[in-house]
């Protein structure tokens, strides 16, 4: 009987990470080009050279690391971290996009700047139809 640990099946810590992230196995395909069907032989092999496996990661939008490190704890740690600004959800192996401003502040700074613009060629007219 051999101590040695078993190898994570890494088709499935895709499958569930796909799953997760609520995306179909059709979804992940046209992401990466292929069909269906090639999906569903990844999901269901133990290994995944390395290469593939960082094509599949940056599909789903996670790190190597984390499809490789995923266990259902640090899903439940990334869940539970979700709303906290750090961006360090599950010990860092999940990168979201956090947005740091608000961006009805932007569009509101681009229309009070689109509005002066008006405002200063209106100027500009009256200034020209006042010298004729």
């Amino acid at each position: 009987m051999s101590t040695a640990a078993k190898p994570r099946h890494i088709g499935r810590q895709i499958s569930r990470i796909r799953e997760l992230k609520d995306m179909k196995q059709e979804a992940l395909a046209q992401a990466l080009g292929t069909s269906q069907q090639t999906i569903s032989a990844i999901e269901n092999s133990e290994t995944i050279d390395d290469a593939k496996l960082a094509e599949v990661a940056k599909a789903l939008g996670v790190s190597v690391e984390a499809i490789k490190n995923f266990t259902e704890e640090n899903m439940i740690n990334y869940f539970n971290n979700f709303y906290d600004n750090s961006c360090n959800g599950a010990n860092g192996m999940f990168h979201a996009n956090y947005c740091t401003f608000n961006p009805l502040d932007k569009v509101l700074e681009l229309y009070e700047r689109m509005l002066q613009a008006e405002k200063e060629k209106v100027e500009y007219l009256e200034k020209l139809l006042k010298e004729k």
